[in-house]
């Protein structure tokens, strides 16, 4: 331990500098350094889940890339049907980063019960269809059986389910639109298997998932015709780079749309998030730098007889800063200390408890979401001690203006 460090440590542990006059003013420094890396521990965190969360639901119903036909969907909600036989499936193996590919198909319809009636939008999948997804959502079942031969087993969400008074184990009918055809209604009698709640209220209120041959079969479809592929992406912040990918790789009369851009409006509302994270990041760190600022200054004013001393002793004016400097960094190591043991305990108890909730409605999730990345919580207290020290550079320049004449002679 070198002189300065010596007597910064002396500085902040004697009990004459605890019952100073600066003795209040450092506490509220440490106190500031604290609250602001909680805020942004918790902005950071609660921002960045959110955003993971979001895309997962997202993800979970459409995949990261939709491949479909040009032409849209048909007046009965179905899909232009395209054929599986082709170059990219079941494995996109000319574009890298692509771990999963599976076909599905969609056809609109209206459940009717004794009571209520609700219109849906039945989601057809097939063997090939990656379940991990929707299992973390499922409360209630299992999920449906697509290996045997047709059945009628269905996985509905917990909204549905309510709405029309159904439950684990009720059968429904339901009737398709045959648009294209000018027929009447084509009726399909499901099972729920499954009961799942993603609280992303726009799927909750309008999915149920069941197998695509209903679908092949009420279309008209042989079992190589599907309504679109869904592809699943490594990395979603190359998501845009993916997509450029597909479709070059992909022949002519079929699209690629990523689902940043077939959801835009809610990818968009997400990079606010982006923006209301660096505001925080930007405001704690001017409030804690500035308070750091002023209980330098006080402390520099009250020991401005101790810098005279050091002085006429022959130390120059950069080494009487490092003290200064040096007792200013064991104060924000100390707030960071108390910042960060609160800052993630509060995370593990949101993680664990679920204590904050949200409405789905506006948020798409139940309850805040919550990302622990050591990562950022390092670079985030490095962020702080650097920047602090750098600033605190300029009041400590005030040194250099003390006389140790004028300071001792005040003795």
């Amino acid at each position: 331990m070198n002189l300065e460090h010596f007597i910064a440590k002396r500085l902040i542990t004697t009990k004459e500098y605890k019952s100073s006059i600066s003795a209040p003013i450092i506490k509220i420094a440490i106190a500031a350094i604290a609250l602001g890396i909680i805020m942004m521990i918790v902005s950071i965190a609660t921002g960045t889940g959110l955003q993971q969360k979001i895309r997962q639901k997202v993800s979970a119903f459409n995949g990261h890339i939709i491949i479909s036909n040009f032409n849209g969907n048909e007046s009965d909600g179905s899909d232009e049907p395209v054929s599986i036989n082709q170059t990219f499936y079941p494995k996109f193996k000319s574009v890298k980063g692509i771990n999963h590919i599976q076909a599905v198909a969609t056809k609109l319809g209206i459940i009717r019960t004794e009571n209520e009636f609700e219109g849906i939008t039945y989601k057809g999948v097939g063997k090939d269809y990656n379940w991990s997804f929707l299992k973390e959502y499922l409360v209630e079942g299992r999920i449906p059986n697509l290996s045997s031969n047709l059945n009628q087993e269905i996985l509905i969400s917990e909204y549905l389910a309510n709405r029309l008074s159904l439950k684990l184990g009720s059968s429904f009918n339901t009737f398709f639109l045959n648009g294209k055809e000018n027929k009447l209604p084509k009726s399909r009698r499901f099972k729920i298997v499954g009961i799942y709640n993603s609280g992303f209220q726009e799927f909750d209120a309008a999915y149920i998932i069941g197998d695509i041959r209903h679908i092949q079969k009420l279309n008209n479809w042989n079992v190589n015709q599907a309504g679109s592929f869904e592809v699943f992406v490594d990395d979603f912040n190359k998501i845009n780079e993916r997509g450029e990918q597909v479709y070059k790789e992909i022949p002519s009369t079929l699209n690629a749309q990523t689902i940043v851009e077939k959801y835009y409006y809610i990818f968009d509302w997400l990079k606010l998030f982006d923006f209301n994270i660096i505001i925080i990041l930007i405001v704690m760190i001017i409030v804690s730098t500035i308070n750091m600022v002023v209980a330098l200054l006080v402390i520099i004013l009250e020991r401005s007889q101790m810098i005279g001393i050091l002085k006429s002793l022959g130390a120059n004016n950069w080494t009487i800063r490092k003290i200064f400097l040096y007792n200013s960094f064991y104060l924000i190591t100390r707030g960071l200390l108390w910042g960060n043991t609160i800052g993630i305990g509060l995370l593990l108890l949101q993680k664990n408890l679920e204590i904050v909730k949200l409405n789905p409605e506006s948020y798409y999730v139940n309850t805040a979401p919550v990302d622990i990345n050591i990562g950022y919580i390092i670079l985030l207290n490095l962020g702080t001690v650097i920047i602090c020290l750098l600033v605190l550079l300029i009041p400590s320049y005030i040194i250099t203006k003390i006389s140790p004449a004028k300071t001792i002679r005040f003795d």
